[in-house]
Parts: C-alpha cells; sequence; structure tokens
C-alpha cells in the first residue's frame, strides 16, 4: 500500500506510454484512470504507445485509486486475471489467493506466495467498499 502518486515508478515495459501521457499532462494515476479508450486510441496513433499498454496501465489506476494498492499489487492482480475492482470484489479471498497463486506457481518464483489469507481478505474488503462507494 506504499503507492506513489506518480506514473515514473512503472516498469520499463511501460515508459514510452508514460512518456506519452506526461507530453499530454497525464501526470498521475486519478488522470490516467479517467481517460476513455477514445483518448487511448488518439495517443497510440501519434505514438510509440501501444493500446494493450495504455489499457493495462489505465487497469493498474484503478486498483491504485479505487483500492488503495501499490503498482506491483495491481499488477499483480492484473497478471493473474483480475481486470478490475469490481471483479476483485466479486471473488472470496480463497479465490483470490488461488488466481494468484496459479500465477506465481506458472512463474516459478520459489517463494512464499505473496498473497495471503489476511492480505486477500483486506483487499477483498477493499474492493468491495471502494465497488459500493463507486454505486451510490
Amino acid at each position: 500500500m506504499q503507492n506513489s502518486n506518480s506514473l515514473q515508478d512503472v516498469v520499463k515495459n511501460f515508459q514510452e506510454e508514460v512518456k506519452e501521457l506526461e507530453a499530454i499532462g497525464i501526470k498521475n494515476w486519478a488522470s490516467l484512470r479517467k481517460l476513455e479508450d477514445r483518448d487511448l486510441l488518439v495517443i497510440v496513433q501519434k505514438s510509440r504507445a501501444t493500446t494493450r499498454n495504455l489499457k493495462f496501465l489505465r487497469g493498474m489506476a484503478s486498483f491504485i485509486c479505487q483500492v488503495n494498492l501499490s503498482h506491483s499489487e495491481a499488477a499483480l492482480l492484473l497478471h493473474a486475471g483480475i481486470a478490475s475492482p469490481k471483479a476483485l470484489s466479486s471473488l472470496t479471498p480463497s479465490e483470490l489467493i488461488q488466481k494468484a497463486g496459479r500465477l506465481e506457481r506458472q512463474l516459478n518464483l520459489g517463494r512464499k506466495p505473496y498473497i495471503d489469507m489476511e492480505i486477500a481478505k483486506n483487499w477483498v474488503q477493499r474492493a468491495k467498499r471502494a465497488n459500493s462507494e463507486l454505486t451510490q
């Protein structure tokens, strides 16, 4: 939960996208989260940024802003196939552990899994809270 508001902390794979976003004034996760698909397409047409990477970053922004996760935690969820805070809120903590654990096993990290039951419960609860705030 040590999330920085800056886009500068993302991995090198996204540096082209971050450069293009900053060039149009998108300098933080909250601004990125508000971009529509048509905005992303305009960026792609005028640069070397890819739609896939921009959508991934926008997905990260949703987790960072709505659920208050770090950018690495948000990326873990997206890579595990959890596409949005709404999708996270529909999972049980056990399902979250299973999905994230499957990814970690496929990556063959050889370390203790990052998400345990306490973390999973916390994230699911926060996603449910964020989801209920959006629907009010």
